[in-house]
């Protein structure tokens, strides 16, 4: 069975489970019918990793291509949190392997973190308790301020800024944010004013970061960003420690222009000896824990156990990170389709002659208002199967077709006459193939090959011809087929109007071997004979 390709839930599964996950996580697994969950730890489990077709881990397991390696049967990678830092995507994504994670399992987890770090802040208590336990009683050495009137500026309204701002709104602050990917419309709801990030650097008391790192976001909080703040901003930082340039945060901490500095994530994680940054005033660290609470532990790892559940047993990708996303909803409407893409893509390569250079995938009708990258990878996933050595699947497809230097075309006919169908083109250096197809009772079917209406189900065992319509062919097909002990179970012959030039699809109980296909182009009138396989 290739990747990406998930299995019926009644095929025994085995479950890696890397790292510590929510028992509730691990009974979920163990209660699907022959699957067998094996829990190790990050120092062992790579002894199971053969055997592996889906591998559940959180932060401390780096997933790179030496693990990959060790585990060709897997399908599915869970990380039972938000980040997935620890996966080298690229490469799960060459090898077909679907990677998904929980965002907004941790988030109220990790808003609270958030507040806490403010109000430690603001009422100096670590150092307030530091020297309360030293036998000191330094009442007016820690006058404190109050979060009610300040001005909150917050990077990022995902899931965990936008619990932040609703824990910061009971406090009575002002809260302006900076989101490029979010409308005026939901900030209003919020309660938030968007602003450009100088305009916020400018405006906030507290600064807190709720981004992932990316090449955009990486070292964002620079010397140009701390030189456009207030005097004295204090800082909060759970989310990535790449986000902070932390050279810079120590010169912004000596200046004064950074009065205090909660971080719960750094560049390099546990921070080496010497850390600058732990010698400087005003810093308050904890290790990565602003998702570490019972509840979100609890949450993602029940919630990444039900997600690589569905993958499997259904094929419904949830939160995947490296393929389109879609809603199970989404899925499940545009399942049939993907399944019909995949179909015509590998039915188009069979017929195809040359190097293809080119594909083409044509929507008509109602699918064509739909979200499409799931039924374009399918389409690329079919057309690829036949000549990659790489196992072209949905996760993938996109990837391969690029490093070939394919040109990928898609086009939306919403307004079509059609039924709800599918065109492909496969262009080669020999010409155009094109067919097209639609789901008939919930089956994938070929409509139409190169411009011709020939229907016929595509599954099973097919031969497709092109011939002269001229008298004697269709004998001379049965003839053949029954003289090799090969039982017809159905044809189709299409003709193109006005001319004799014609398409049949012959459906057959077994595959038809290429000497047989010799056969019956001894026919002078049959031009092109293939055999097409289908399976599952």
């Amino acid at each position: 069975r290739e990747r990406g390709r998930p299995p019926l839930a009644s095929n025994p599964m085995n479950i890696l489970i890397a790292e510590p996950l929510a028992p509730a996580g691990i009974e979920l697994f163990q209660s699907q019918p022959g699957w067998n969950a094996i829990v190790s730890n990050p120092k062992e489990y790579a002894q199971h990793l053969a055997q592996a077709d889906a591998l559940v881990v959180r932060s401390a397991v780096q997933v790179n291509q030496a693990v990959l390696e060790k585990a060709p049967k897997l399908r599915v990678i869970g990380r039972a949190g938000v980040g997935v830092d620890n996966v080298d995507l690229d490469a799960a994504t060459q090898a077909g392997v679907l990677v998904m994670n929980t965002p907004g399992g941790n988030a109220i987890s990790v808003a609270e973190h958030t507040l806490a770090m403010m109000l430690a802040m603001a009422r100096h208590i670590p150092q307030a308790n530091a020297s309360t336990r030293a036998g000191k009683w330094e009442k007016k050495k820690f006058m404190g301020n109050e979060l009610r009137g300040k001005t909150l500026g917050i990077i990022g309204l995902g899931s965990i800024g936008r619990e932040v701002v609703k824990r910061a709104r009971a406090f009575e602050m002002r809260i302006v944010a900076h989101d490029p990917y979010v409308t005026s419309t939901i900030a209003h709801d919020l309660g938030v004013e968007l602003l450009e990030l100088p305009k916020l650097y400018a405006a906030a008391d507290y600064l807190t970061l709720h981004v992932a790192s990316t090449p955009e976001t990486q070292g964002m909080l620079s010397r140009e960003a701390f030189a456009q703040m207030k005097d004295g901003v204090r800082i909060v930082n759970c989310a990535r420690g790449e986000l902070v340039d932390e050279a810079a945060l120590v010169e912004a901490l000596a200046s004064g222009k950074v009065s205090d500095a909660s971080l719960d994530v750094f560049s390099k994680e546990p921070p080496p000896a010497g850390f600058p940054l732990f010698a400087a005033e005003g810093v308050l660290a904890t290790p990565h824990i602003g998702g570490a609470t019972e509840e979100a532990q609890e949450i993602v790892g029940v919630r990444i156990a039900e997600q690589v559940v569905e993958y499997l047993t259904h094929g419904i990708a949830i939160n995947a990170v490296n393929m389109p996303a879609l809603s199970p909803e989404q899925y499940r409407a545009l399942g049939p389709y993907a399944t019909l893409a995949d179909r015509l893509g590998n039915f188009a390569a069979h017929i195809a002659s040359g190097n293809p250079h080119t594909v083409r995938l044509h929507y008509f009708g109602k699918i064509a208002d739909n979200a499409t990258s799931l039924l374009r990878n399918a389409g690329l996933a079919g057309v690829l199967a036949r000549s990659t050595s790489h196992r072209a699947n949905l996760i993938n497809a996109m990837q391969i077709a690029e490093q070939r230097g394919w040109e990928v075309v898609e086009r939306h006919d919403k307004r079509s006459v059609h039924t709800d169908s599918i065109r492909i083109d496969v262009e080669t250096d020999s010409g155009v193939t094109s067919v097209e197809g639609a789901v008939v009772l919930g089956k994938p079917r070929l409509l139409q090959v190169d411009g011709i209406y020939c229907e016929a189900a595509l599954a099973g065992f097919l031969i497709v011809m092109k011939n002269q319509d001229v008298p004697g062919v269709i004998g001379h097909v049965g003839t053949v087929l029954g003289k090799n002990s090969i039982n017809i179970a159905n044809f189709s012959l299409g003709r193109r109007e006005g001319t004799s030039e014609a398409v049949a699809i012959v459906s057959t109980d077994g595959l038809v071997p290429e000497s047989v296909l010799a056969q019956l182009k001894e026919n002078p009138a049959v031009k092109f004979a293939r055999s097409v396989e289908f399976r599952g």
